[in-house]
């Protein structure tokens, strides 16, 4: 009995530093987020949204850009189908981080493979890629890298909404740029030297040649396309050679 108790206590022990590690894994990003969440907010205030609007705008859908692309043409009567439309294009680039997230969660418990792929975002997604290159993921990690950051996106999405019009214009601040600087922070996180490169430039150069022939928002899901293709042919000549 006694066995079984230090087994147990060493287990929890170890569930609750894993959940620490994810935690503080998820930190810079997480504060990193906040005045993006503000952003929002401030934006769904002036679409004409309250508090418990954008609480379960940020709970049930949690996509930030796809959030910002929502609000910047909501209108009155909503157009629904565009919203819709757009929303899914956006978050097509989902697909492919399921797809290489996939083989990672595979041994984990159902409810935390749901839970992750249901919460799971660009910076909750590299954190756990990343992590999992050095020791598999276990279910107490997954959840302190997802729970604080969600619920730090409907906090701050709320306060947005509050206190948003207390700063007319969000680039005198730099906040405008809080976008950029995390997901170049998520790009450098993966880089391993020039062989990582590929992919990037791929990435870039696709996004910007989309945006600037396509309309909409087809640049987000084929610059992600361009550095999934890039990253198989180039690891394949790797392998190759």
């Amino acid at each position: 009995m006694q066995e079984t108790s230090i087994a147990a206590d060493m287990k929890t022990m170890d569930a609750e530093s894993s959940f620490l590690k994810g935690f503080f894994d998820m930190i810079p990003l997480t504060v990193g987020a906040a005045p993006f969440g503000l952003m929002v907010g401030a934006l769904a205030a002036g679409a004409g949204l309250d508090q418990w609007d954008i609480m379960a705008m940020s709970g049930l859908v949690y996509a930030g850009a796809s959030q910002f692309t929502a609000l910047g043409i909501w209108a009155t009567p909503v157009p629904i189908l565009t919203i819709i439309g757009v929303t899914l294009l956006v978050n097509l680039r989902h697909v492919l981080m399921g797809a290489a997230l996939g083989p990672r969660i595979r041994h984990l418990p159902a409810w935390c493979r749901w839970s992750f792929l249901y919460v799971m975002s660009d910076e909750s997604w590299a954190t756990a890629i990343k992590h999992s290159a050095k020791k598999p993921l276990t279910a107490a990690y997954v959840m302190g890298v997802i729970l604080p950051f969600y619920l730090n996106w409907i906090l701050f999405s709320v306060l947005g909404v509050k206190f948003g019009h207390l700063v007319e214009d969000p680039a005198v601040y730099g906040f405008d740029f809080v976008f950029t600087a995390v997901f170049t922070t998520l790009v450098m996180g993966f880089w391993k030297g020039s062989h990582s490169a590929p992919p990037i430039v791929a990435s870039v150069f696709t996004a910007v040649l989309a945006h600037h022939f396509l309309p909409g928002v087809w640049y987000i899901f084929l610059g992600g396309l361009a550095g999934v293709i890039a990253g198989a042919v180039f690891y394949r000549e790797e392998q190759a050679a």
